[in-house]
């Protein structure tokens, strides 16, 4: 029998709402999407700090696909929930929302996954975070889903690794033909 702790999802679910203001745009008056990356940045480490207990830091982002553009005016919310844990790691999933509140125009802006891991604060080493406990048929297949994730993410590294291994330069230099690009010669 193992002496792991477990929470539940609801215990360390965290919601956060802001205004987006004028100093948030970017030359095309839309919210810069690296406020909306920074704001998904800190709600991670809200959610995953708050299921650990301790410190935690982002270890990667599964892409960011922005969906719809952000206005200035319009209230954003984002909420996060732990989807998967492993030994030292938690899959943190992020949905964005923004609302025109003065339209009642409601946009789904971003869903993205970050993996965060825990951290001994002293020695800076990853450390055995908490198991979930699964209440319901939805946090489970978010579970298997995030399990999934982790396993695909580790065979695209590997794969990339043998790619770079084994790359034939000149071969790939000759595929070039057709692409948008062009060798510069001294």
């Amino acid at each position: 029998m193992s002496d792991r702790e477990y929470r539940t999802v609801k215990a360390s679910q965290t919601v956060l709402k802001e205004l987006m203001v004028p100093s948030y745009a970017n030359f095309g008056g839309k919210v810069h999407g690296g406020v909306i990356l920074s704001l998904m940045d800190k709600i991670a480490y809200t959610c995953a700090a708050s299921h650990v207990k301790g410190y935690c830091v982002t270890a990667s982002v599964d892409s960011v696909n922005f969906l719809n553009p952000v206005e200035v005016g319009e209230l954003l919310t984002l909420s996060a929930s732990v989807n998967y844990v492993g030994n030292s790691s938690l899959e943190i999933g992020i949905k964005v929302i923004s609302e025109d509140f003065r339209l009642g125009i409601v946009k789904h802006t971003n869903t993205s996954y970050f993996t965060m891991v825990a951290m001994d604060e002293d020695s800076r080493k990853p450390v055995p975070v908490p198991g979930l406990i699964l209440e319901d048929e939805r946090e489970i297949k978010r579970f298997i889903e995030g399990k999934i994730r982790k396993q695909l993410k580790s065979e695209h590294r590997a794969e990339m690794k043998k790619i770079r291994s084994n790359l034939d330069l000149i071969k790939e230099i000759n595929a070039l033909d057709g692409e948008n690009c062009r060798l510069y010669k001294s």
